[in-house]
């Protein structure tokens, strides 16, 4: 069975023109119909109901889902959020932040897929290397816990193959992204990738253009070859 998955930076919904039009950012996700969504830097903050990130993208992209408030103002929150077509059976918030730096959380949900259980983590990780350091082992720990297929997206604003987490997730979860997403407009950086374990997991995957008039990341959408279960 192939699902669709995507993860995208989405600015907040702000695009490069500096406006801020959610309706756009939900066109291009609707445009690839994920079965599973990973979206950051959602925001919400002093936005009032009609422009909240949070309850636009659940309202507008069915099925179920799993927010992540990283930062909480009286006037909203922002962070980042997991949506699947199919029910998240379970799910957990992780604690990534580094003393001194911008609130991390990574999110981890067991899916119920038609083709069996799928463990996803996503994540949107700091921007210096020993914050990165520090969640890529916690993420690396998360990924040993449990057996089975698995995904781990989001944007690891990890720039160089080289990095923390490549090093961390790379052994665990062969199948991956080497696509450039960063910055949209002329993209040089792989700051967003999927992992996934098996690495015949993953097929073909690609990034959208189209995204660069949406925020400063592009999207970056995959196919996943989920194993076919085994009849009882």
């Amino acid at each position: 069975m192939i699902l669709r998955i995507m993860t995208w930076n989405i600015h907040g919904g702000i695009g490069p023109d500096g406006v801020l039009d959610m309706d756009r950012t939900l066109a291009l996700i609707r445009r690839h119909k994920p079965d599973i969504l990973a979206v950051q830097e959602v925001e919400s903050r002093g936005r009032g109901l009609d422009h909240c990130g949070f309850s636009l993208l659940r309202d507008h992209i069915p099925g179920h889902s799993r927010p992540a408030e990283t930062i909480q103002a009286h006037d909203g929150a922002y962070g980042h959020m997991l949506l699947s077509r199919w029910p998240i059976e379970h799910s957990e918030l992780h604690d990534l932040s580094h003393p001194g730096r911008e609130p991390r959380i990574a999110i981890e949900a067991r899916i119920a897929t038609p083709a069996g259980e799928l463990r996803v983590v996503s994540a949107h990780l700091g921007l210096r290397h020993r914050e990165r350091q520090q969640q890529a082992a916690k993420l690396a720990a998360l990924v040993r816990r449990g057996s089975g297929p698995m995904v781990a997206m989001g944007d690891f604003n990890e720039w160089s193959w080289r990095g923390p987490v490549w090093r961390a997730l790379g052994r665990q979860m062969p199948g991956h992204t080497r696509l450039r997403t960063f910055p949209a407009r002329f993209p040089a950086l792989k700051l967003d990738r999927i992992f996934c374990r098996p690495a015949s997991l993953l097929g073909r995957n690609w990034s959208d253009r189209d995204g660069r008039h949406a925020s400063d990341h592009l999207p970056i959408v995959a196919e996943l070859h989920m194993p076919v279960r085994s009849a009882p």
